[in-house]
């Protein structure tokens, strides 16, 4: 054990410097890494696919936190599993990994999905807090190219992703299994068992400083992942703010970022908080949650299809077309983008209702699009009676959308006018009224339709009259243009 650790040690400080050694630009301080800047794809993209699939979509309970929770005594999950599959001392969370198989999995129908919802780019997670790898790696045997479906996941996605000329990345949730299993170690369960603590292992309590061995193997496994897929985009959840990482995540951030500079494309790294990062060395993540406001810097929402997991669980609730889509505009409005989740089953098959609400999606953004892509903030997000709840874990909060609630996004010397439902009746945009100051109106269209669109512009704000059908559902746009 020592020696393998030393072994890990060493040579974690050799890829070290020959990576310090290369950098141009970047070195692993934050005064290097605050000359970061977000990549124009990124802030053209606006809408990517975040994929939650692993070995806990086989038992599907609860959510993707199973593997933790069915070691939590007295939880539904633990309950559940003593019942269905015996005690954790004889059927551990190891004992899925074989029904893991993934049989009808297919990257290309995958991306085609979600290509034809309008997604911009693709982040499947490499490894979840459950400690098993998605993709061939030299660090673990414990990954799905040597066992379950004996297959290299993210190598396929990577593949197909960039096939289909969309922009793939990865998310890595390793740092978290540090703990992630701990309840296994505070009763008679396989995660006491020698033999698999390269698995489960170290599950230590959250409030134990990481060891140097294991914060090396963490920044080996995510370089590994740099190199063998050059991925745009790198998304960590929340646990890499512990203190003790910061000399590993500067140096991750400086190797990174300079490999993008040798691949001769923009990198991102998304991280929650301005803990872990400071404020523009990455691109903040708020997990299902937005903004009641414009950020200046780029910023990214990830955000579920359904409401219950990120992972597969049968009995999901799914969140509508409509919500989703005014979801995505709210946050562009705001200069975010959207990653939305899915949960494939464990066969490689997408829930029916997933893929109905991305093909939903797809539909509104091949109308609509022009206001979404490649745009930018106006002065102001939007108007209207509805509030945002703010922050994080805010999507259950928010309240539905009326067509008098209008967002913008700007392109050029073109302003977008986006009411966020079927208008009804006249649509009142009150900050482009003629005493606003913000132009003299010269024309307005309707996205999707040649028709002419009757308006007028007064001292009150532009009025839009409505009419008896639209090109579109679930929000309407208006393009908008001045007189110089």
């Amino acid at each position: 054990m020592k020696t393998s650790k030393f072994i890990i040690v060493v040579a974690s400080l050799l890829f070290l410097n020959m990576a310090l050694f290369a950098q141009d630009r970047y070195q692993p301080t934050w005064e290097s890494l605050s000359k970061y800047q977000t990549p124009e794809w990124f802030r053209d993209a606006k809408f990517g696919i975040f994929i939650h699939w692993g070995v806990y979509s086989v038992p599907a309970f609860g959510s993707e936190w199973y593997p933790r929770n069915m070691y939590q005594q007295g939880s539904e999950e633990y309950k559940h599993h003593v019942e269905k599959y015996g005690p954790q001392n004889k059927f551990g969370y190891k004992d899925f990994i074989p029904m893991f198989k993934a049989e009808k999995f297919n990257a290309d129908e995958w991306v085609a999905l979600f290509k034809k919802a309008g997604a911009k780019y693709v982040v499947p997670v490499a490894e979840h807090h459950d400690g098993f790898a998605m993709y061939k790696t030299a660090l673990s045997k414990w990954n799905a190219a040597e066992m379950g479906p004996h297959r290299d996941i993210v190598g396929e996605l990577d593949a197909a992703a960039k096939k289909a000329g969309l922009i793939f990345g990865v998310s890595s949730h390793r740092i978290e299994h540090w703990w992630f299993m701990n309840g296994g170690r505070k009763f008679n369960s396989d995660v006491n068992d020698p033999a698999y603590a390269d698995f489960y292992g170290p599950a230590r309590e959250q409030n134990e400083t990481m060891s140097p061995e294991y914060m090396n193997d963490w920044l080996l496994r995510c370089t590994e992942l740099v190199n063998k897929y050059q991925p745009q985009l790198f998304w960590f959840d929340w646990w890499i703010e512990q203190p003790a990482l910061e000399p590993y995540r500067k140096s991750f951030a400086a190797y990174y970022y300079n490999k993008g500079l040798e691949w001769n494309k923009g990198v991102v790294i998304n991280n929650k908080y301005a803990i872990a990062y400071p404020e523009g060395t990455t691109v903040l993540d708020i997990e299902r949650g937005k903004l009641t406001g414009i950020r200046k810097l780029p910023w990214q929402t990830d955000d579920a299809i359904s409401y219950k997991s990120w992972g597969y669980i049968p009995n999901d609730s799914f969140k509508t077309a409509k919500y989703l889509i005014n979801n995505l505009i709210d946050i562009v409005s705001k200069n975010g983008n959207l990653l939305l989740n899915i949960g494939p089953r464990p066969d490689g098959t997408i829930p029916e209702e997933a893929q109905q609400r991305l093909l939903e999606i797809g539909k509104w953004l091949d109308i609509n699009g022009e206001a979404i892509y490649a745009t930018r903030p106006w002065k102001i997000f939007g108007e209207g009676p509805t509030e945002v709840a703010g922050g994080a874990f805010s999507d259950a909060k928010d309240k539905p959308f009326t067509a008098d609630d209008i967002r913008f996004t700007t392109k050029g010397d073109t302003l977008y006018a986006i009411s966020m439902d079927v208008p009804q009746k006249d649509i009142l945009i009150k900050n482009l009224s003629s005493a606003s100051g913000n132009g003299t109106v010269e024309s307005v269209a309707l996205i999707g339709s040649s028709d002419k669109v009757s308006w007028s512009q007064t001292k009150n704000g532009l009025v839009i009259k409505p009419r008896k059908d639209y090109p579109s559902g679930y929000a309407v746009v208006y393009r908008i243009t001045f007189i110089k």
